[in-house]
């Protein structure tokens, strides 16, 4: 540790720490814009102008090292002039226009300008002119004139996101940011440039001209979208979502969100939404009551089960639903006499009495990685946060990434061994990583393999080395129709090695959904078995099977069969076969609960009122419940059913407790699966009904390519 002195208290630093570093310990506030926590430093802005006593000149307090006894004043004569020809310089070529501009109110430019701005300018020249850029349906560059060339949003894509979409060029006054090639910014998680621009160069295209922040209300929330449980604030006015931002929380995702996390509100104020519920009769959708249609679907499920059997019911749930939701539908099934409810719509094989699957490690311990290795992912896409900060461990511990999978996909970081091979050769190459395992351990083989090559031997020694590694068993793994057996062969490689082994886990409450039991036991039907056609009634929540179940689009025709289809979803879904719809509200109009890959236990609360007739869907499982006379059902709130489900009071939230997570199986070993279809796994702006719904996603380069056929 280092001391030196600022502002006459004494502060410990880290050796090699700036004093910005030491200014941040001390809460000492020094005015910046370029120097940003999470990015490396630049220098470019000179705001940070500090007085070093024995420095001729003021220095940035952003690049220069502490030392022992160094003595740092901020609010000297010398220090305060320095930022103070500082703004004058920057506020040369600034716009004067603040009224009109959507960052005002929060810009970091304006505030300072307050403290450190003079009240007229002394340039008299004429100002330079910065053309607009075009950069996608995500980020407007319209007003790249307000740029101070901070280069936040080039360092942001080259270190974090891992692909530098925008660069400066020219010099002088000429410079400006750009595209270079005109090309747009495709990175998933482009959006965190416009938090991290510090003045109003980079905007939400989607947001723009919508509202001045002054008028937004800013409520948390927590993502419905991928296993990664990214905190949000939700900002809002006249009961209308109209942006979404990070809520910095260091053990989940930091101070960044995917894009889908960013724009998926869209949405929320479709022509889609399903306002009030819908009856089909005649072939014809009618709008009724929400008695009639309650009355309407408990009577049919009545008669079903008194002429079919119970064993005729089931339930398909979505993974996106929040814990209170799937316990509730859960309660729903089981008390009409079925077991027949599955949340695992996209897998091929259904293991039963097993363990909460979970990721088998913290999600921060994702940043500090030596060696990993993914079998069945599209990392990048399929959860890009998980992904930035396995890139950190790349860029800054250097940590070795190996892969399995069907395409060589650009990972956005360097990588190690990338083992490409069709789905049905997955367990061989385990297999294979397994016995060169083995071979430089000294320890006999878990299945013989023919052939050992040179890069299952490479992949074998980086996860030998080190001392923290961890298997990841991505989407596709997980939909595998042998997943039992990746598991096995990951799980014998990671005893083996002392990695840890655990899925990403698709969906943002796959592990809740496990927890709570919203899947069938031994006698009940799956997923693939409902979509079989062999139901008579069907329960939908939240889920459209045609996009989000591996049977796709026969997943219609299976469905059509059945007596009675309910879709409960709060948009129109499912008309071509459902016989009723029930608006449920989605994650910003109801309380609820996401349990994130790692078996973190996170609450939420409406943040808008329900958008017409709308109503929670824990409330209309309860409501169904007590119409049908299932006892056990009569919660007042989403917190109760929340003890419920927990057994402590409402409010004290956590972890899952460790002896439900268990990634263990008692699959047999095996080196060939043999001939296997392909595993269905949503590309990222299919995953779920919102981020379908969402225009300016659906317009980005990952949706077309999709849409088109390609690997999103």
């Amino acid at each position: 540790m280092v001391e030196i002195e600022l502002n006459g208290k004494k502060v410990e630093v880290p050796e090699g720490s700036m004093v910005m570093h030491a200014a941040e310990i001390a809460g000492t506030y020094i005015p910046h814009f370029c120097w940003h926590k999470k990015l490396s430093i630049a220098a470019n802005c000179r705001m940070c102008l500090v007085d070093v006593e024995k420095a001729p000149k003021a220095v940035p307090a952003c690049a220069t090292p502490v030392t022992n006894g160094m003595i740092v004043r901020t609010l000297t004569d010398k220090a305060v002039r320095a930022q103070e020809s500082v703004m004058e310089f920057l506020l040369i070529n600034h716009p004067l226009d603040c009224p009109v501009c959507d960052q005002g109110g929060e810009c970091q430019l304006q505030d300072l300008a307050v403290g450190y701005g003079m009240s007229a300018s002394r340039f008299t020249e004429e100002k330079r002119v910065v053309l607009r850029k075009e950069a996608g349906p995500l980020i407007s560059m319209e007003e790249m004139t307000r740029c101070i060339h901070c280069t936040r949003c080039v360092r942001f894509g080259e270190e974090i996101g891992g692909v530098m979409e925008l660069g400066m060029v020219n010099r002088g006054e000429h410079s400006e940011i750009t595209t270079i090639k005109g090309d747009t910014i495709d990175s998933e998680i482009s959006g965190n440039m416009i938090d991290i621009c510090p003045v109003g160069a980079l905007t939400s295209k989607p947001f723009r001209f919508a509202a001045r922040t002054w008028e937004l209300s800013r409520r948390r929330s927590v993502s419905p979208h991928d296993s990664n449980g990214s905190n949000l604030t939700v900002q809002v006015k006249n009961h209308k979502v109209l942006r979404v931002v990070p809520y910095e929380n260091e053990d989940v995702n930091e101070c960044w969100i995917a894009d889908r996390d960013r724009f998926s509100y869209e949405a929320l104020n479709s022509d889609e939404r399903l306002t009030r519920p819908l009856l089909k009769q005649g072939g014809q959708w009618h709008e009724v009551d929400w008695q009639t249609a309650l009355e309407y679907v408990g009577n049919g499920l009545r008669d079903i089960a008194a002429e079919h059997g119970a064993g005729s019911i089931g339930a398909l749930v979505s993974p996106h639903s929040t814990l209170e939701e799937l316990y509730l539908a859960r309660q729903l099934i089981n008390g009409l006499g079925s077991d027949n409810i599955d949340h695992r719509l996209r897998a091929a094989e259904f293991e039963t009495g097993t363990g909460v699957r979970w990721l088998g490690t913290s999600i921060a311990s994702l940043s500090t990685l030596q060696a990993a290795l993914v079998v069945g992912s599209n990392l990048r896409k399929d959860h890009p946060l998980f992904a930035q900060r396995i890139r950190q461990a790349v860029r800054k511990g250097g940590c070795s990434v190996n892969a399995i999978n069907a395409v060589d996909h650009d990972w956005a970081m360097h990588m190690g061994q990338v083992m490409v091979a069709p789905a049905s050769r997955w367990a061989a190459a385990l297999a294979e990583v397994a016995a060169a395992v083995a071979a430089q351990k000294n320890v006999a083989a878990p299945v013989p393999v023919q052939t050992l090559g040179e890069q299952a031997k490479a992949v074998a020694a980086s996860l030998i080395a080190g001392e923290r590694k961890a298997i990841l068993l991505g989407n596709a793994a997980a939909h595998h129709a042998k997943a039992s057996s990746l598991l096995a062969l990951a799980q014998w490689i990671a005893q083996n090695t002392g990695a840890t082994v655990g899925y990403l886990t698709e969906a943002a409450n796959t592990v809740g959904a496990q927890w709570v039991g919203a899947q069938p036991a031994a006698d009940g039907l799956n997923a693939a078995q409902m979509l079989s056609g062999s139901l008579k009634a069907a329960l939908l929540f939240n889920t459209e099977p045609e996009f989000d179940s591996a049977a796709g689009s026969a997943s219609a025709e299976a469905l059509g069969k059945a007596s009675m289809v309910v879709t409960f979803s709060p948009f129109k879904a499912n008309m071509a076969f459902s016989d009723v719809l029930l608006p449920i509200a989605p994650f910003t109009e109801t309380s609820g609960t996401f349990v994130n890959a790692e078996g973190r236990i996170q609450g939420f609360h409406a943040v808008v009122k329900p958008l017409g007739e709308t109503r929670p869907g824990w409330k209309v499982l309860r409501v169904l419940g007590n119409l049908l006379e299932i006892p056990g059902m009569d919660w007042e709130t989403s917190q109760d059913v929340l003890s419920a489900i927990t057994g402590a009071p409402a409010g004290e939230l956590g972890f899952i407790p460790a002896g439900k997570l268990d990634n263990r199986t008692q699959a047999a070993l095996v080196a060939d699966t043999g001939e296997l279809p392909a595993p269905v796994s949503a590309s990222i702006y299919q995953l779920d009904g919102l981020v379908r719904r969402s225009n300016a996603l659906q317009k980005t380069a990952d949706a077309r390519a999709a849409l088109a056929g390609g690997a999103a």
